[in-house]
């Protein structure tokens, strides 16, 4: 579409389902790695960087397809280990590949990841906890190179609680022997619902949610099949827009719990919230009340979410000033 033409001052109302999240599925193709059995992922978003992971993954001789909403992988005549520069540079989540495509077939080779560009985002966390883990692995001409005869558990602590890094430690460590420790560990939902698909594969990981990892390595790893968990961000963003325009709308297959420092905001600025089952309901008017935004590691604000949180703030009465306490969930 070369422009889009918006009408806007109209109030919102309606219900909306939100699709499973992306920062979810993609770790979970690259668990699918893991196992020579078939894997489906159901209810599995048909967009760009989601079509690029599986790209990949048929680079690496995995065999998908898309049955409907359904997406059927199977991994069993995978052999290769390069994830070649043409893909890794459309998607920076490639990097996921190195933990699973190492513990497969004991070495990877894996051009630097792209995707979006928001800044420096170093790997060094992702490289050095492979390490850690017995993994050899070299940088040079524009490429991460990684081997290894067997991953042994160890412990991990990282600098910093990075998504990617903890995930991807957790990847590497899921058929590793012995038991790999993750401190510092990021604890967004999206690794929760990575240890809940590889338990479901037979793997032994707990405490995702928290500092604290531990994966005790198995053997092997079945296929299975799997609903990911739903996409925050994406109920963030139509909260937000409900809180801008006003009206009164439903978000539909929702974790209220997963999006809890937003919907503090919301009320906040005098929106009016309510949850039930899996659906959260919001009301909101046009007279607003702005609040400081701040973003930090979940379970704080998302960065994501900043940006659209802008938008309900500028068109409020009065003055952003340091926020209080957060509110109690509003009912209303």
């Amino acid at each position: 579409m070369e422009k889009y033409i918006i009408e806007g001052g109209r109030p919102l109302f309606g219900e909306v389902e939100i699709q499973s999240a992306k920062n979810a599925v993609l770790p979970l193709l690259a668990a699918a790695v893991l196992t020579d059995e078939r894997v489906v992922i159901h209810k599995c978003p048909r967009i760009a960087d989601v079509l690029n992971m599986v790209g990949i993954l048929g680079e690496l001789g995995c065999n998908t397809k898309f049955d409907g909403n359904d997406l059927v992988i199977d991994s069993a005549d995978a052999a290769n280990h390069e994830i070649p520069s043409s893909l890794a540079k459309e998607l920076r989540s490639s990097v996921f590949m190195l933990g699973s495509v190492v513990s497969r077939f004991g070495r990877a080779r894996i051009a630097y990841p792209g995707g979006c560009d928001i800044g420096l985002r170093p790997i060094d966390l992702h490289l050095n906890g492979l390490r850690r883990l017995g993994v050899c692995v070299s940088e040079g001409g524009g490429y991460i190179d990684c081997s290894c005869g067997k991953i042994e558990g160890a412990e991990v602590v990282l600098d910093f609680p990075s998504v990617g890094a903890t995930e991807n430690i957790i990847l590497a460590a899921a058929k590793a022997k012995g038991t790999t420790l993750i401190r510092n560990a990021a604890k967004e939902p999206e690794i929760v619902d990575l240890q809940n698909f590889i338990n479901r594969m037979g793997g032994k990981i707990r405490g995702a949610g928290t500092a604290t990892v531990r994966i005790d390595g198995v053997r092997k790893l079945s296929g299975t099949e799997y609903t990911p968990v739903s996409d925050r961000i994406e109920a963030g963003t139509f909260l937000i827009a409900s809180a801008m325009c006003g009206g009164e709308i439903a978000i539909k297959n929702a974790d209220a719990d997963n999006i809890s420092s937003l919907l503090h905001k919301l009320c906040e600025i005098s929106c009016k919230i309510s949850t039930k089952d899996d659906k959260i309901y919001i009301r909101s008017g046009r007279r607003l009340s702005p609040k400081l935004v701040e973003t930090s590691p979940y379970p704080g604000f998302p960065t994501d979410l900043q940006a659209p949180s802008m938008y309900p703030n500028s068109s409020a009465w009065g003055r952003t000033s340091p926020s209080a306490a957060a509110a109690p969930l509003c009912a209303g």
